[in-house]
C-alpha cells in the first residue's frame, strides 16, 4: 500500500493497519521548513516549539481548518512565541472551536518574539483580557495576506499590540468586538504599527472606545486602507487620544457610527490625511466625520470631508480646511478606494 501526502514523497506501508492519524508531521526542505498536516494540532504545537528554539518556517495545509479545542497554556491557544517564527498556509485558518469549554486567544507573541502569518485567517478566539485574535506583548508580529475575524476580548478585540511592532499588508481586521477600547486593533504603550492594502471593517468596541482601531499613546500609520463599518461609543473608525500620532493616506473612513467622532476622533494628538475621503459617518451627537478636542492637530491635504452626520467636522473651526457644508465634493484623481469585495476572506 502506497501513501501519498499532501507535500512530500510517497511512502510505501509495511503493514496493513497503518493509520495516517499516527504518522509524524513530515520535516520539509530548507525552503518549506516544517510542514503540518491538516489539523494536526500537536503536529503545530511541535513545530512552534521546534521554531521558537531554533527559528524556522511552518508550512500548514492548504484550504485547511486548525480548529483548537482547549488552551495550550493559561491564555494561550497555542505556545508562546519566544523565536522567530513564520507560518505560511494557502487560504488556511486557525480558530478556536466555538464550543470549546475554555476561553483563550490564538496567538502571543511575547517580548523579543516575532511572529510572520502569509496567507491565514485567525478566529474565534476568546479572552477575557487584551487580544482575543493576537496579543503582541513588546514583539514583532507581521501579518501578510491575512485575515483577523469574529474574536472577542475585553480590550482589542482582533488584536492588541502594547509596545511592539504591527505591520499589516494585505490584510483585512473584520467583525471583531472589545467589551472595551479597540474593537478591531488596539495599538498602546508606545507601540508602533503600519498597515497597507487593507481593511478595518465591521469591528465594535461595545461599551467604550475606538471601534476600528484605538490608537493610545502609538504611532499608526494607514496606506490605502478602508475603514468602514465599525462602531463605538466614540471614535467609530478611528480613536487617537492621548498624545498619538495617526497617519492616513489614500485612505477611506466610511460608513463607521459613534456617539461622537463617528469616523476620527482625536483627543490631544497629531492626525495627518492625505489623499484621503471621510464620509457618509455618522455621529449620535457630534463630529459625525472628526471630532478634534484638547487642542489636537488635524491636517488635511488634498482630502475631502464631506456628506457626514449631524456635521462634518467639530468643534466647528477646529479642522483646518473642513467646513460643515452639506455640498458633495469628489475625492481627487489619485484617491484609491478598496471595495467590500476586493479583500478576499478565507472560509
Amino acid at each position: 500500500m502506497k501513501i501519498i501526502f499532501p507535500y512530500g514523497p510517497t511512502i510505501t506501508a509495511v503493514g496493513a493497519g497503518l493509520c495516517l492519524a499516527v504518522l509524524p508531521t513530515a520535516p520539509a526542505g530548507a525552503d518549506d521548513g516544517t510542514r503540518v498536516r491538516c489539523n494536526d494540532i500537536p503536529g503545530l504545537v511541535d513545530a512552534i516549539n521546534d521554531a521558537n528554539t531554533n527559528g524556522g518556517r511552518i508550512t500548514l495545509a492548504p484550504r485547511c481548518t486548525y480548529t483548537l479545542t482547549a488552551p495550550d497554556n493559561t491564555d494561550d491557544g497555542l505556545p508562546e512565541i519566544t523565536g522567530n517564527v513564520t507560518i505560511s498556509g494557502r487560504d488556511t485558518t486557525i480558530r478556536r472551536d466555538p464550543d470549546a469549554a475554555e476561553s483563550f486567544r490564538i496567538f502571543h507573541v511575547v517580548e523579543d518574539g516575532t511572529l510572520t502569518l502569509k496567507s491565514l485567517t485567525v478566529r474565534g478566539g476568546l479572552s477575557t483580557g487584551t487580544g482575543g485574535g493576537i496579543l503582541n506583548e513588546r514583539g514583532t508580529l507581521n501579518l501578510n495576506d491575512s485575515v483577523i475575524k469574529d474574536n472577542f476580548a475585553a480590550t482589542g478585540g482582533g488584536l492588541y499590540n502594547i509596545g511592539g511592532q504591527l505591520a499589516l499588508d494585505r490584510t483585512t481586521v473584520e467583525r471583531n468586538a472589545s467589551a472595551s477600547f479597540g474593537g478591531g486593533v488596539a495599538n498602546d504603550g508606545g507601540g508602533t504599527m503600519t498597515m497597507k492594502d487593507g481593511a478595518l471593517r465591521k469591528n465594535r468596541a461595545v461599551n467604550s472606545n475606538g471601534g476600528g482601531l484605538e490608537n493610545i499613546v502609538g504611532t499608526a500609520t494607514l496606506e490605502s486602507v478602508s475603514i468602514q463599518g465599525n462602531t463605538a461609543l466614540v471614535g467609530g473608525g478611528i480613536r487617537n487620544p492621548n498624545g498619538s500620532t495617526v497617519n492616513l493616506k489614500s485612505s477611506t473612513l466610511r460608513d463607521n457610527i459613534a456617539v461622537t467622532g463617528a469616523g476620527l476622533s482625536n483627543l490631544a494628538s497629531t492626525a495627518t490625511l492625505v489623499d484621503s475621503l471621510v464620509t457618509r459617518n455618522t455621529a449620535i451627537t457630534a463630529g459625525g466625520g472628526i471630532l478634534n478636542e484638547a487642542n489636537g492637530h488635524v491636517t488635511l491635504t488634498r482630502t475631502r470631508v464631506v456628506d457626514n452626520a449631524p456635521d462634518n467636522c467639530s468643534p466647528d473651526g477646529s479642522v483646518p480646511g473642513c467646513t460643515n457644508s452639506t455640498t458633495s465634493v469628489a475625492p481627487p484623481p489619485s484617491q484609491k478606494f478598496l471595495p467590500d469585495d476586493d479583500v478576499k476572506d478565507p472560509k
